[in-house]
């Protein structure tokens, strides 16, 4: 029997402190790409996927992001009274129907692995995905449902990968990779942001997961990893020995809006692609001088 992923979680807690002091008072979650906030496109990619319940691990300063997923009763009526359908429609994709969407707190910023761990009452016996906002993806078929679609051959623990410069593997959890389709490879080990000189391979992990419930288990014991916090990457090694592992290639571009270039350079690349906005800015960026 094929297992459906319904439920996904998005760890949003995080302070957002190399976006200061934009992120002062809002979420980092909120930084927007064009027109959409990040939060947005992931939960939309994730509702692409056919996720039916969306589950919000906040910290403090975090309203914003609630507001925003909810109705605007002024709002749209100012809105429908100056018949501006557009907006009225583009308003209504923000929102998320109720007992759709769940929020939990976590109350100390302990690592990945924590704020994963405190959506588990939520999340139940099932596997579930996870959807990390600053990883940006801009793909054909949205990144997560790629994944799903590459699911039900791998079961377990599956995440997405890209084969980044060798000397920038102590950004990311590696692979140590023990077989390899070209599509999927199948994991024998991970390290969290390895050095280069002791990085198993270049396959890091980023930021979309369909996990096994059995992480729970391991996360329940609270161990901690790099940098003092609980980390997922060594929770999700600690189950190799009874869950399968897999990554998967997708197929698209990736961007790391974690840091002002990457949040720069995804500004560009959803600006060109939208048909209402290419043209005027492509002639706009002609104008800069890049001497």
């Amino acid at each position: 029997m094929t297992v459906r992923i319904r439920k996904a979680v998005f760890p949003v807690g995080g302070l957002g402190t190399r976006f200061l002091p934009a992120t002062k008072a809002m979420p980092k979650e909120m930084l927007p790409v064009v027109d959409k906030p990040l939060i947005q496109y992931a939960v939309e990619e994730a509702a692409a996927a056919g996720i039916e319940h969306f589950i919000f691990v906040t910290g403090h300063g975090k309203t914003a992001i609630e507001d925003h997923f909810d109705s605007n009763v002024n709002l749209e009526t100012l809105l429908k009274k100056n018949g501006n359908t557009e907006l009225l429609n583009f308003l209504k994709d923000c929102t998320l129907d109720s007992g759709k969407i769940s929020y939990t707190r976590q109350s100390e910023p302990k690592g990945l692995g924590h704020a994963v761990w405190c959506a588990r009452d939520l999340v139940g016996d099932e596997p579930f995905a996870v959807l990390l906002p600053d990883d940006l993806f801009h793909c054909k078929t949205p990144c997560l449902k790629q994944m799903v679609q590459e699911y039900p051959k791998t079961a377990g623990n599956l995440v997405a990968i890209e084969e980044v410069p060798q000397n920038q593997t102590s950004r990311y959890g590696i692979l140590s990779v023990a077989s390899d389709d070209g599509k999927l490879v199948r994991v024998n080990g991970m390290v969290e942001k390895p050095s280069p000189d002791q990085a198993p391979s270049c396959y890091a992990i980023l930021g979309r997961y369909i996990l096994s419930p059995e992480i729970f288990t391991e996360l329940s014991k609270q161990k901690a990893g790099a940098k003092g916090e609980i980390q997922l990457t060594d929770a999700m090694a600690d189950t190799l020995d009874r869950v399968p592992f897999h990554g998967m290639r997708f197929e698209g571009k990736r961007f790391d809006c974690g840091n002002k270039i990457g949040f720069l350079m995804a500004n560009v690349e959803f600006a060109l692609d939208r048909p209402d906005l290419a043209d005027d800015f492509k002639e706009a960026l002609k104008t800069l001088s890049f001497e």
